[in-house]
């Protein structure tokens, strides 16, 4: 159990590092805008797939012989959403099973809900990401 704490803990130190690193020279919002754009996760396509199905189903074609741990890609997609000043970690539940992530709780608006996807979406040893993220405005 120490062992996770202190895995996690240096996840998001790890993170927080690439984020200030790599994250203040502007490439980092580009890619993630195109990103959104290439997986359709603008708002409308969420919003569309939201009144459809009620969650939104992405998936990622795997590099050969990509095999990360589970709880390395949870570790992983938590720092991000750590990391994210829109997201809340502490809303959105994270499970992965054999890469293949759930994104369970809620945002406050819906674009967050393709941007928790394409975060999701975007670590290493994803294949599939399934976000069942309910839209409520915080006070």
């Amino acid at each position: 159990m120490k062992s996770i704490f202190f895995f996690l803990l240096g996840a998001v130190v790890g993170a927080y590092g690439m984020y200030v690193y790599i994250g203040r020279e502007g490439d980092a919002g580009a890619s993630v805008t195109e990103r959104l754009s290439e997986w359709r996760l603008t708002p409308g396509d969420v919003r569309a797939d939201l009144e459809a199905t009620g969650q939104v189903v992405r998936a990622r074609a795997r590099a050969a012989g990509e095999t990360i741990n589970d709880l390395r890609i949870v570790a992983t997609i938590k720092a991000k959403f750590v990391l994210d000043r829109e997201l809340s970690a502490a809303d959105i539940r994270v499970r992965s099973k054999d890469g293949q992530v759930s994104l369970e709780g809620s945002v406050s608006a819906p674009a967050l809900v393709g941007k928790a996807t394409a975060l999701a979406l975007d670590t290493e040893g994803v294949s599939n990401v399934t976000a069942r993220l309910s839209v409520q405005a915080k006070p």
